[in-house]
């Protein structure tokens, strides 16, 4: 179980689809909406109203994101968030009532975990959002993170497990919390930089994607046959306790990116959709960008190594909780 969010005004509820190797996971207000940003790296991104997150739109405000797998098909789940906020009077108001403000952005989890046809409903999403909690909050291999695999550059039979995690970091009046669902193309590294989790070699050791890559050595496995274009993509949250714009939180979301460069190797490729949106509460204490920026990259890079020591094996696929 993780830390608490409570104090970043949080609460993250699942929903997980065992059988089918799928999930859902919202993260909301417990009772207010956010501020909210977002900076995008890979370029095979699923998403849903990405673009009010911009600095100089008109909706400053988030109700709650949904990450959900089900590539695509998964996005059709934000209505059960967008249902919940409704009947509960949250959203954007207009003359006949709210507009719940929801971006949503998806892995491909469809193959090798599960079920092709298995996708987060709007049904999951709903229940997810009304079990939400800002304590004692489900890790690993549930939700989200239920089908994902890391370490797919030579295919599937070759991966390992992803996860979804959550880390607090703190500092002198400001802490940040990184919640992230795993599900990369690249190698997990720990602090060191060894390899912990990735594409593993016929005598069950790390392959090294990245320096295959840069030496010339990958023969093209995924591109030229399809294996490795498509399951991939993390995504993350990362909230704080402090109050930012939205383009100082631009700028937060984009410094946090280099987590995801430190610890999965390689990240933000072709191949993948990494997406990270920051958050904040809309009034509060100030404190520094800078500040802000360091510690959301720290909270993220443990929750990234954390995603994958707590995902369990299935399918015929290893995780490091085993």
């Amino acid at each position: 179980m993780s830390d608490s969010l409570r104090r970043f005004g949080l609460a993250v509820g699942h929903a997980t689809d065992a059988a089918g190797g799928t999930g859902c996971t919202v993260i909301r207000g417990i009772d207010a909406p956010h501020r909210a940003a977002c900076a995008v790296i890979g370029r095979a991104t699923g998403s849903r109203e990405l673009a009010l997150l911009e600095p100089g739109h008109l909706v400053e405000r988030v109700d709650a994101i949904l990450l959900s797998g089900g590539s695509a098909y998964g996005l059709d789940a934000t209505g059960g968030v967008m249902r919940w906020m409704e009947r509960a009077g949250r959203g954007f108001p207009v003359g006949g009532g709210v507009v719940p403000i929801v971006p949503a952005a998806v892995c491909f989890d469809l193959e090798p975990i599960g079920r092709f046809d298995a996708r987060p409903t709007v049904e999951m999403a709903e229940a997810a959002c009304a079990s939400a909690t800002s304590d004692g909050i489900a890790e690993g291999s549930v939700g989200v993170g239920t089908g994902l695999t890391v370490g797919k550059a030579f295919g599937p039979a070759q991966a390992m497990r992803g996860g979804f995690a959550l880390a607090v970091r703190e500092g002198d009046g400001c802490a940040a919390a990184a919640m992230v669902a795993v599900n990369a193309y690249g190698d997990v590294r720990d602090a060191a930089g060894a390899i912990i989790a990735g594409a593993l070699g016929s005598d069950g050791g790390f392959i090294d994607t990245a320096r295959v890559i840069a030496a010339g050595e990958l023969a093209a496995p995924g591109i030229s046959r399809g294996v490795g274009l498509a399951p991939n993509t993390t995504l993350a949250v990362v909230a704080l306790d402090a109050a930012f714009t939205r383009l100082e939180l631009q700028g937060i979301a984009q410094a946090a990116t280099a987590a995801y460069h430190r610890r999965i190797t390689p990240a933000g490729t072709r191949v993948d959709g990494d997406i990270i949106f920051a958050l904040a509460p809309m009034e509060g204490p100030r404190a520094s960008v800078a500040q802000g920026e360091m510690l959301a990259v720290a909270a993220l890079e443990a929750a990234i190594e954390r995603a994958v020591r707590l995902a369990r094996g299935r399918d015929g696929v290893p995780g490091l909780a085993d």
